[in-house]
């Protein structure tokens, strides 16, 4: 006599049953990773952040507001609406001091691309030595008020070293940082020297992304080397180009430091550049609510050229494959 068993049959999972729970598991434990890796992340992200809001946003929404005000440090901030952006309109100091800086801007951004250009695919086309780069790089090391204090001792009407040698050949002295129309082309080659190898090294990054199979190809059809630069060159390394111009004209805009050193916006407000301006008003003139009335027209117009020189550059597109 067979006695059946009272106990029901175990239900385990088997087959598609077993594969689908398994992978559930997998995803809860990858999940579980992921909100670790999270957690991480916003850890090591959390002083840059930081210092973004402390540094950049708060001083910015503060700048915004304090525009709309009349403040000088010793008596609370009052609000006066529009009137600082009116007086800005009317003020004639300022549209000249914007004329200055866009004439440095040209003329920066004008010699320094294409210096810049030219070093990039010499070291591109001739040599690749480290050394040659980190020599390249070496102004850029220097601070703005180091080698504006250096170009100033050389350029010097009198007892500066290039107007030495100028003399010794038998050429008038020339007043670079004293006259009126050598003053901005000067600071702006003071800076163009600092600078020119960076920017260089940027364009050599992105003329290493080019493939250097097309160049071989375009030797094999028997392009010159002429012809390559503007056929396969400048067509590949456009969204690098772009962006350096960004870079660039944003920087060109921001020209403070050169100036206070070696002319402190003369002669006769010649390198009054805008930036400079802003400065003598809050700290010159204590009148911050105009100055940020003025900064924040110098914000509106970078993003205007920001935007535009994206778009008509086409930055964020390639033509390679």
């Amino acid at each position: 006599m067979t006695i059946a068993s009272s106990s029901p049959p175990s239900r385990l999972p088997t087959g598609g049953a077993a594969e689908a729970l398994s992978r559930t598991g997998t995803r809860q434990g990858v999940s579980g990773e992921d909100r670790g890796d999270g957690r991480l992340a916003a850890l090591f992200i959390a002083p840059a952040l930081l210092g973004f809001l402390v540094f950049l946003l708060w001083p910015t929404l503060r700048g915004i507001y304090l525009s709309f005000t009349r403040f000088n440090l010793l008596t609370p901030a009052e609000w006066v609406g529009l009137d600082n952006y009116v007086r800005m309109v009317n003020d004639p100091i300022f549209w000249d001091s914007l004329w200055v800086t866009l004439e440095y801007v040209f003329i920066n951004i004008g010699v320094q691309t294409v210096a810049a250009l030219a070093i990039a695919v010499l070291l591109q086309r001739l040599t690749q030595s480290a050394m040659l780069r980190g020599i390249v790089l070496t102004p850029y090391l220097m601070s703005n008020v180091v080698a504006g204090l250096v170009w100033l001792w050389i350029l010097d009407t009198q007892l500066g070293i290039g107007n030495e040698i100028i003399s010794g050949l038998g050429v008038d002295r020339i007043p670079f940082l004293a006259d009126e129309t050598w003053a901005i082309p000067t600071i702006a080659l003071i800076n163009v020297w600092r600078h020119v190898g960076y920017t260089a090294l940027l364009l050599f990054a992105g003329l290493q992304a080019i493939p250097g199979d097309m160049y071989e190809a375009a030797r094999v059809d028997g392009a010159s080397e002429w012809r390559m630069f503007w056929r396969i060159t400048m067509p590949l390394l456009r969204p690098v180009l772009a962006v350096v111009l960004i870079m660039t004209v944003i920087g060109s805009f921001q020209v403070f430091d050169t100036v206070a050193v070696t002319t402190a916006g003369g002669p006769a407000n010649a390198t009054n550049v805008l930036q400079y301006y802003i400065y003598g008003s809050a700290f010159g003139r204590f009148q911050f609510g105009y100055a940020s009335a003025m900064s924040v027209a110098l914000l509106v117009v970078l993003s205007a050229i920001t935007v535009l020189q994206y778009r008509l550059t086409r930055a964020g597109r390639t033509d390679l494959g």
